[in-house]
């Protein structure tokens, strides 16, 4: 197995237990996590269009990339091939979407990593543009729950946990790198930039941005 390159900080490498598997993995001491850490890595793809979401809209967009060309976390790249697929969920206007999700598999360092949309919020079932109507509605002072009419799926609870979590993990990161609600294009492009996340993510699962360019 080929590791990472070692910290810039201490070459010094340790050795640790991962406490998914129970395996003895060489580590920097910087605190990077371990390659075959059974967390995926996630790698979003930059769609023009915030509202649709459909299997085949998605298969669309994973057809058209160049896998060749997307550099794995590890640096390497023209190593990522299709691994499998898992099912998640997307609240849509006319119901519940059981969307299958492609992950690939880094052949370098054994990583795996789920392809998303940059219309799509990682471990939500809220799609990004819906989750922006309910802010935009907080910072304005207006009807947040006005998103209820243009998608019935969406109840009182999903909107307060929205906002809670805007709240609680996304307004003082956008005030303090002077980060914009809109455009969207470049409120996704800064927060990825700035903290490595899709806006609204909750989870710090490393995330990397790619601009399809096909």
């Amino acid at each position: 197995r080929q590791w990472p390159t070692p910290c810039k900080v201490n070459h010094c490498l340790t050795h640790t237990t991962c406490p998914h598997h129970g395996l003895s993995l060489q580590m920097q001491r910087c605190g990077s996590p371990c390659p075959a850490c059974c967390t995926p890595i996630m790698i979003t793809v930059t769609v023009k269009d915030n509202n649709t979401i459909s299997q085949e809209y998605y298969d669309s967009i994973v057809n058209s990339l160049q896998l060749h060309q997307v550099t794995c976390f590890c640096g390497h790249s023209a190593c990522l091939v299709i691994h499998g697929y898992y099912i998640r969920r997307v609240l849509l206007p006319e119901g519940i979407l059981y969307l299958r999700i492609l992950r690939v598999k880094c052949t370098e360092c054994g990583r795996t990593h789920a392809i998303l949309l940059s219309s799509l919020v990682p471990y939500s079932w809220i799609r990004l543009s819906d989750q922006m109507i309910i802010i935009a509605a907080c910072e304005d002072g207006t009807d947040r729950n006005a998103v209820c009419g243009l998608n019935p799926f969406i109840d009182e609870n999903h909107i307060k946990s929205v906002i809670r979590r805007y709240v609680r993990h996304w307004m003082q990161r956008l005030l303090s790198e002077g980060i914009h609600l809109a455009p969207v294009y470049d409120l996704i492009r800064k927060c990825f930039a700035v903290y490595s996340m899709q806006f609204m993510q909750i989870r710090r699962t490393s995330n990397i941005l790619y601009s399809n360019t096909t």
